[in-house]
């Protein structure tokens, strides 16, 4: 892991919304309620965005077409691109599901005052940290080092 936090532009954007959002949620039940959004947020969007696709290209990729014969069968079959696009959101949906169904763990969370007053404590002191190791981690993931391979070379 890298001693200095990068500098490029997309981890510098990163780093300045982590510490917005440390500084101005800076409780448990804040962190809650902002995630739960961000996530509803997403799952949205990309459902709708994959429903107008298939709606316009008369795609549904379904168990029932796969099976047929290993193709997605569709009124107008789009590109090799969309069809793989349209895959990788419809497993993205899958994936936020998931992280939907963990996340309504997290609200069964609750923490007394004395918690929530060390998370407002702390919270000052995170998000000026550019060592902080979510930092790194994401600097990992925008930057594919070598140590977290690109997926899509494999």
């Amino acid at each position: 892991m890298s001693e200095e936090p990068c500098q490029c532009p997309d981890c510098q954007r990163f780093y300045k919304e982590h510490d917005r959002l440390v500084r101005e949620f800076p409780t448990l039940r804040q962190q809650q309620e902002l995630n739960w959004a961000a996530l509803q947020s997403f799952r949205t969007l990309a459902g709708r965005v994959l429903e107008d696709f298939q709606k316009q290209h008369g795609y549904k990729l379904s168990e029932a077409s796969l099976e047929s014969n290993g193709d997605v069968l569709s009124e107008s079959e789009p590109s090799e691109e969309l069809h793989q696009a349209l895959t990788d959101l419809e497993n993205i949906n899958a994936h936020l599901f998931s992280i939907e169904v963990l996340m309504e763990k997290i609200f069964d969370v609750r923490v007394p005052e004395i918690v929530e007053d060390k998370f407002r404590e702390l919270a000052g002191e995170l998000a000026p940290d550019p060592l902080n190791p979510d930092r790194l981690r994401l600097n990992r993931l925008l930057h594919q080092t070598p140590d977290l391979p690109d997926k899509s070379s494999n």
